[in-house]
């Protein structure tokens, strides 16, 4: 049986939002090892604006005539723009997942 646990966002960052009977060692260690998903969301992101910054940095380089790699700007470009378009389709794909479990009803 799975007893569901209702708290406020952001009270419990640590705990489940549904605690089952017995433990789950598998689950435990997989946690250790990853992190939570806060821990990973914020690690993607910080990946995906250092990504930004070197697509930035290497555009200015290549504007100002610093550099002379317009293959390797353009490559920083499109890592820069896919990181972000992924980036936009996790969040689309929670918020419709949230708004799905709103529209239940219990």
């Amino acid at each position: 049986m799975a007893d569901i646990n209702f708290s406020p966002i952001g009270s419990q960052l640590q705990s489940p939002v549904i605690k089952t009977v017995g433990p789950k060692p598998e689950m435990e260690a997989a946690e250790a090892k990853n992190g939570t998903f806060g821990q990973w969301l914020t690690k993607s992101l910080g990946e995906v604006d250092r990504l930004q910054d070197e697509a930035d940095s290497a555009s200015q380089k290549l504007i100002t005539g610093q550099s002379q790699d317009i293959h390797g700007t353009m490559i920083s470009l499109q890592k820069a723009s896919i990181a972000f378009e992924l980036a936009m389709e996790i969040r689309n794909k929670v918020v419709a997942a949230y708004e799905e479990i709103k529209r239940m009803q219990f």
